[in-house]
């Protein structure tokens, strides 16, 4: 799908990355969902399927804590606070941390309720605040969210798949 224009263009990515992303996350045994096999986010380390899905909960939700200080005046340490923008492997395993005795399932709830706040964020906002402002340095919000949500739930989807062959899981 090409990069989302506009406000509509936007949900719809997220929505459809979303689909397919859980598609391929609803099959997987609980009990291989903890095993760490897949290339980690930060060099020569590795994370499990559950530690994926932690990252993509993290992001969003630093998204909404982003838009949530923005809306309110507040200031924002990109990407947080404690991390540069060249420490995103610290920030990533910082995300896996925070949702460590999480099971499958339970992560599997917290990023719908992301993705339901991502998509409701989105909802409120018009175009012209989406796509027609610079919000962070030279990138509008709406690139923003995509950057963190749609594209790497596509990436998500590409490492689960990959790893679901090698694995031999339908």
């Amino acid at each position: 799908m090409a990069i989302p224009q506009n406000k509509a263009e936007l949900a719809k990515a997220i929505r459809d990355s979303y689909r397919k992303l859980t598609t391929e996350l609803k099959t997987i045994p609980s009990d291989k969902a903890s095993v760490k096999e897949l290339d980690g986010h930060a060099k020569n380390t590795t994370m499990s399927i559950n530690d994926l899905i932690a990252y993509l909960i993290g992001w969003g939700q630093l998204v909404l804590k982003w838009n949530y200080k923005k809306d309110n005046g507040q200031v924002v340490d990109f990407p947080e606070t404690g991390f540069k923008w060249n420490e995103l492997g610290l920030l990533a395993q910082q995300f896996y941390k925070d949702d460590q005795n999480a099971n499958l399932e339970q992560l599997l709830g917290e990023l719908d309720q992301t993705v339901t706040q991502l998509l409701a964020l989105i909802a409120t906002k018009t175009n012209e605040e989406l796509y027609h402002v610079p919000w962070y340095e030279k990138w509008t919000l709406g690139r923003m969210i995509q950057f963190n949500t749609s594209s790497p739930y596509k990436n998500a989807r590409g490492r689960v798949s990959k790893w679901k062959k090698v694995k031999q899981l339908k």
